[in-house]
């Protein structure tokens, strides 16, 4: 007999997402993911001055900042024609991969490593084993017996005061843990370094962009100039400063983030065979070496595999507007000419239309409408974008960067490659890709240098950037990876403002309800099949949630009629 569970909200995301699931003999049967959060950015670009979108978009989320306003200035830039200089281009692609780094290693220790790591059994461990142990992993140098029996001594007070802090609330104990006290115990030691490091890589936003999480862009370029004397320019005290912070980060990925990872996967390798969901991947690519519009030159390329074809990647045409369109069949949102068609961004409609249960209330009348996301589809298809994403599409087309990272991982874990497509590979993948990311920071970070050596410190171009030389009307795409996957913004300018803007988010992407077909999106779609020990505590319906990473803060917050906070669950 079918029991439906009910986890609402899922905690340690972004935003306010709702999971409901239908178990079967212990398994999930099928699913429904519900974002419970008003998209309305749009509605507030409409009538202004496209160059100031950046700014708005940026604030779609307090995590997801650089990318969108890195999205949001490539689209005026599109549907204008201009392009911008080499440096700034590097500048953005340093700003990029921060970011990056710093997302995947907070998601890494602070929003998915406690669902395999069981923080109470630390208390457990041996220090001198876990010394041993940890010594025999990596380089790092904090791992001394006294450094894990000091640790262990300040978790035992957390938990003898009956205070766990942030480690409250968590199914501590759990039948499906499996790591040994002493992987649990270097776990809980690199949360809280990792806590530390990750304030560090960020302030390369501050340089390049003012401030963080908010940094400054500009359409034609980057808001900074190169000046090695001038103390109110980039200079070369703050040059030095980025490349010790890009040194630090590869020093930390490589010493600690990897080697627990690998670590923690080898007891999880049942999992290379649970939560794959979708057969489809989609990116659409980022970093380029030679401009934008070169898509040959991207660290991340483009393309699309399908029914994990690893043989092949599929070409994307964005000037093909029935390549990539969003439908409301299961969302709240109302369509001019009815909600059975799908809608190409550039025509995209946003009309709120809440025709849901009043909170609080059981369940989702999941055969109408159950969500405030959009469902996009390409050429009809649901799609999983993000990590795992990228790293199979770069595999497929046959980088040897990609190949190196990921074969050197699956060889470590003896597992085959169809582990990739599982929640254990997408959780892999972030880090792989993070590895990725630290390497290919330096080599901006020395490009740069080099140009800036050879007399070339321009950081802006004015070409095109006057509402006078502009079209009467004008139409643009910018796309980009964040880190949870493939972003998009569309623009349609007319008489010199927004006429139409749109935002096709990755949480749209993996996170959407069913479409008109009644195919599902890949949070839905992953769970399928899922074991669950113990339906009062759904621990692996958040291991693959999270695996994901969600983030579902394009939007304002849903309130009642009167404008009063209505009810909150409280889950791990």
């Amino acid at each position: 007999m079918a029991n439906r569970i009910v986890v609402d909200p899922i905690t340690r995301i972004e935003g306010h997402l709702r999971v409901e699931a239908k178990i079967e003999d212990g398994k999930i049967v099928d699913a429904y993911s519900s974002g419970t959060m008003v998209r309305g950015m749009e509605l507030i670009l409409k009538g202004r001055d496209p160059r100031d979108a950046w700014a708005f978009t940026e604030r779609v989320c307090g995590v997801c900042t650089t990318v969108h306003a890195l999205a949001s200035v490539r689209t005026v830039e599109n549907a204008l024609d201009i392009k911008i200089p080499p440096n700034a281009e590097l500048i953005r692609n340093m700003m990029f991969t921060s970011q990056l780094i710093q997302d995947h290693v907070i998601h890494f220790y602070h929003l998915h490593a406690l669902d395999w790591v069981d923080v109470v059994s630390a208390l457990k461990a041996d220090p001198l084993e876990t010394s041993k142990l940890a010594q025999s992993i990596s380089n790092w140098p904090k791992s001394s017996v006294g450094y894990f029996k000091d640790l262990q001594k300040r978790l035992t007070g957390f938990v003898n005061s009956g205070q766990l802090g942030i480690f409250a609330n968590g199914y501590w104990g759990h039948s499906a843990y499996k790591l040994p006290a002493e992987v649990n115990l270097i776990g809980v030691a690199h949360y809280l370094e990792a806590l530390e490091w990750q304030k560090e890589i960020i302030k390369i936003h501050t340089i390049f962009g003012g401030k963080n999480p908010h940094p400054n862009y500009l359409v034609g370029g980057v808001p900074c100039s190169i000046n090695i004397d001038e103390a109110n320019a980039i200079n070369a005290e703050r040059l030095a400063m980025v490349g010790s912070l890009f040194e630090e980060a590869k020093q930390f990925v490589e010493q600690v983030y990897i080697p627990d990872l690998m670590a923690i996967a080898s007891f999880y390798k049942d999992w290379g065979a649970i939560g794959g969901g979708l057969s489809n991947y989609m990116s659409f690519g980022d970093l380029p070496l030679n401009g934008y519009d070169d898509v040959s030159s991207y660290k991340f390329p483009r393309g699309i595999i399908m029914n994990r074809n690893l043989n092949e990647v599929v070409d994307i045409d964005l000037s093909d507007p029935e390549q990539i369109q969003e439908y409301i069949s299961h969302s709240w949102y109302d369509y001019s000419g009815g909600d059975e068609q799908g809608l190409h961004p550039w025509k995209g409609e946003t009309k709120l239309n809440y025709s849901g249960p009043k909170p609080p209330y059981d369940y989702l009348n999941v055969e109408e409408k159950y969500s405030w996301m959009k469902t996009p589809r390409w050429k009809g298809n649901a799609m999983e974008v993000g990590p795992l994403a990228r790293m199979l599409v770069g595999y497929a087309a046959g980088k040897e960067e990609f190949k190196e990272v990921v074969d050197g991982a699956l060889k470590a874990l003896d597992v085959p490659v169809t582990a990739l497509f599982s929640t254990l590979g997408r959780t892999a993948a972030r880090g792989l890709e993070t590895k990725l990311a630290t390497k290919w920071s330096l080599e901006f970070f020395n490009q740069l240098l080099a140009n800036i050596k050879n007399g070339d410190s321009r950081t802006f171009t004015k070409d095109k950037w006057e509402p006078e030389t502009w079209p009467k009307e004008a139409k643009g795409v910018g796309l980009t990876e964040a880190p949870r996957g493939a972003l998009s913004h569309w623009i349609v300018i007319k008489d010199k403002k927004i006429e139409n803007y749109q935002l096709v988010v990755p949480s749209t992407w993996n996170a959407s309800p069913r479409d008109h077909k009644g195919q599902r999106s890949a949070y839905e779609e992953s769970l399928i099949g899922t074991p669950i020990a113990d339906p009062d505590k759904p621990l692996e319906i958040l291991r693959t949630i999270h695996s994901f990473d969600p983030c579902i803060a394009c939007a304002v917050h849903l309130y009642d009629e009167k404008g009063t906070y209505v009810h909150q669950v409280q889950t791990f």
